[in-house]
């Protein structure tokens, strides 16, 4: 009789503790299924998802008029006041998107400068700058353009271009001098 009893407080206790485990696990799946539910809810009802139609490269040149006349190119030829950059044509999108955009040169130029104050850092060698924008676009373009200044360095130059730390666009290209 002794053997019974302790067979059957030992059989329960263990499908007492299974069934208590049991329902802890589930309590837990259900908690954490719903903070990944609102997590994905508030992510897509705070971001509209980006797909980049056009991503292009080149010169801007500038007219008597002030107006630019964008030119794709992957060689820029290093003269004073020259503008290269990017222009990127997100698909059927409308609104203020911040992108992150990273140049890559061959080497530090004399100095570094930015237009609009924007977040701009560099690397300690100088050589990369990152610079982050918050942009209004009412027909999906997104572009960013440097002016050449004296003693910015020739060679090959990279422009890594992200939105949300995905990035949407690489554009490697070539600065040359005409002087020999």
């Amino acid at each position: 009789m002794r053997n019974w009893a302790t067979t059957i407080v030992l059989t329960s206790s263990w499908l007492i503790s299974g069934f208590i485990a049991s329902e802890a696990l589930n309590a837990t799946l259900a908690t954490d299924h719903a903070i990944v539910t609102s997590q994905i809810i508030s992510q897509s009802s705070n971001t509209r998802p980006i797909r980049v139609s056009k991503a292009e490269f080149g010169v801007l040149r500038i007219d008597s008029q002030g107006q630019g006349k964008f030119t794709p190119t992957n060689r820029v030829i290093l003269h004073q006041s020259g503008k290269y950059g990017w222009r990127i044509q997100l698909k059927n999108y409308k609104g203020e998107v911040t992108w992150r955009e990273v140049l890559q040169l061959p080497k530090p130029p004399e100095t570094w400068a930015t237009d609009d104050g924007e977040n701009f850092s560099l690397s300690k060698d100088g050589v990369e700058a990152v610079t982050t924008r918050t942009q209004f676009t009412s027909d999906g373009v997104i572009e960013n353009f440097w002016t050449i200044v004296p003693g910015d360095p020739g060679g090959k130059h990279r422009i890594q271009v992200y939105i949300d730390n995905r990035p949407i666009a690489t554009f490697d290209f070539e600065v040359i001098s005409l002087r020999k």
